[in-house]
């Protein structure tokens, strides 16, 4: 497929949302597994489930429900996704990145994304959250083949992929309200296996904090289309020691990530309210 082909699904997509979201909102948010609670948080809500939406493929993963939002949250119009796409589901990096330049061209300016990872850090925790100052993409590169001039730039700059801007505002809101946060590096591996305990020390001393399996492709994407981005991963399971009848089980990661999402929002919620 050409370029010209691609650009015309980015704007099929778009078009159709259009047709069905209100008002013009500049704040996107990606939830991640175990996450969609915020979704229902939002006010006057139209629920698009992905399988209407010209040209997106379907969130296979558990703990993703699969529905476009627009609604008020924060006081302002946002757009939700309840649930992504990833590469270990079988998909190209084009269908995990999709909806990010869907979402360019609709006027979206500010990408909040969320996921549930993996502690490497030993002072993390379950149900820490974790503010991502900064990422090691093990993944294949999203902008990997021609580059699309109609969202960026050739070789993007990723020096500061995490708005710094975003994350002393985040700080200073969980101060305020007494949350306490962590600030880490997320590692983005390829799945769906998860890490062995060599994995997660191995990542661990070349500077990881936590550990996931999406988040990475979406952001490199974004940033390359001029968004500005804020990530927190929940620590849904504890990477760095494993006792012998220790294992790592998908269904726990949901758990952790359900009980941890009502804090998340309230962040969110608080950061779109000043965006």
């Amino acid at each position: 497929m050409n370029m010209d082909e691609i650009n015309k699904q980015y704007r099929e997509a778009a078009a159709y949302l259009t047709s069905r979201i209100k008002g013009n909102p500049e704040t996107a948010i990606i939830l991640g597994s175990g996450l969609g609670a915020l979704a229902d948080q939002i006010e006057d809500a139209v629920v698009i489930p992905y399988r209407e939406i010209p040209h997106f493929v379907h969130s296979t993963a558990a703990g993703h429900k699969g529905n476009f939002i627009c609604g008020r949250l924060g006081n302002k119009q946002v757009l939700a996704m309840q649930g992504r796409f990833h590469y270990y589901e079988g998909y190209t990096m084009q269908q995990v990145t999709f909806p990010v330049r869907v979402m360019k061209l609709l006027g979206i300016r500010n990408l909040l994304v969320s996921n549930a990872a993996g502690g490497i850090n030993n002072t993390f925790k379950v149900g820490d959250l974790m503010i991502i100052r900064d990422h090691i993409n093990m993944m294949p590169n999203p902008l990997i083949g021609p580059n699309n001039e109609m969202f960026g730039t050739r070789f993007p700059d990723m020096t500061r992929a995490y708005d710094r801007s975003f994350i002393r505002t985040v700080e200073e809101i969980a101060g305020s309200l007494n949350i306490p946060l962590k600030k880490g590096v997320y590692v983005g591996l390829t799945g769906p296996s998860f890490e062995t305990p060599s994995e997660y020390a191995f990542y661990g001393k070349v500077g990881g904090d936590a550990i996931g399996m999406s988040t990475v492709p979406e952001v490199i994407v974004a940033r390359h289309a001029g968004l500005r981005v804020f990530g927190m991963s929940v620590i849904t399971n504890e990477g760095y020691h494993f006792a012998d009848d220790f294992v790592n089980d998908g269904a726990d990661v949901i758990v952790a990530a359900n009980k941890a999402a009502v804090v998340m929002s309230t962040l969110f919620k608080e950061l779109i309210a000043v965006i």
